[in-house]
């Protein structure tokens, strides 16, 4: 039915729908199920976005490996006490994706939307929206199948494997999903949603994984923090009027290319970037050899 986004772009203007329409028909016909079917299942998966989202909030998550943790506590906690510099709505933001990195790190249910180490940057940025803009959950719902359709070009035509693409391919394409979900459930176009994506992919073009001691922990919650904020920034330019001059399909083809040029060390295998320096060494040094003896 549709494997790049000019395809979607060319339905949603001839049948007059949104890209999250488009998204269900397609789920339907491929499956061969109804449409209350696919809903019922995005049902699901939206509670346990909302779950892992909020459940670090008051109560601190500390990673099996106990190196990362509680963090998505103090990011609320400050919320609630400071006058911050980004604002209550940022900082819920991010406190809400932290969560979910610590659900996961914590070995607890999240949604790998692509991926886990990604995961908290789409439950985020929809929850976020919910309240910004008083939506129901049946709309957050039929939005997150504008995310699926991004994702699933991605997934399709490039990469969501921080092992193959770095994390532009991960927290990348996490903040390019969530952006197109963003503007859909703002009333934006089919075409602003692209646009959205796009801008998300491209502010961190380049980026590299390189997870201390080789876990999905850090610096993972710090860009989980930062990609939801990417996708709120990238899905205001979209609704601004701000063009991508490239269309999302080519954005998503140079991705791909710059993650297969990225070096062996800077595609998670922990040898590269910061989990290459002299603390990130100790860390791991004192993970594997002193604090599972």
């Amino acid at each position: 039915m549709y494997n790049k986004a000019i395809d979607i772009l060319e339905l949603c203007k001839k049948e007059n729908k949104k890209i999250s329409e488009i998204a269900i028909k397609k789920e339907m016909i491929t499956r061969n199920i109804t449409k209350e079917k696919v809903i019922e299942e995005m049902k699901i998966v939206y509670e346990v976005m909302k779950k892992s989202a909020t459940l670090g909030l008051e109560t601190p998550l500390i990673s099996h490996s106990k190196i990362t943790g509680g963090n998505a506590l103090r990011i609320n906690n400050y919320k609630k006490a400071n006058d911050t510099l980004s604002g209550e709505f940022i900082n819920m933001a991010m406190a809400m994706a932290v969560s979910t990195s610590e659900v996961n790190a914590s070995m607890g249910v999240i949604c790998a939307a692509p991926t886990a180490g990604a995961s908290g940057i789409l439950p985020s940025s929809i929850l976020s929206a919910q309240a910004k803009f008083n939506t129901s959950n049946d709309d957050v719902i039929l939005a997150l199948f504008t995310a699926a359709a991004i994702g699933e070009l991605a997934t399709k035509n490039a990469t969501v494997s921080g092992a193959e693409g770095g994390c532009q391919a991960e927290c990348g394409v996490a903040a390019s999903m969530a952006a197109a979900a963003i503007v859909e459930l703002a009333g934006g176009t089919p075409d602003d949603s692209f646009n959205a994506a796009s801008f998300a992919l491209i502010n961190v073009m380049g980026l590299i994984c390189d997870p201390v001691a080789g876990l999905v922990e850090y610096p993972c919650f710090l860009r989980n923090a930062s990609g939801v904020v990417n996708a709120f920034i990238s899905a205001d330019l979209a609704l601004a009027g701000v063009q991508c001059l490239i269309p999302f399909d080519e954005v998503l083809d140079s991705m791909y290319k710059v993650g297969k040029s990225l070096p062996d060390a800077l595609r998670e295998t922990a040898l590269g970037g910061i989990a290459n320096t002299p603390a990130a060494k100790e860390i791991a040094r004192r993970f594997y050899y002193e604090d599972n003896k």
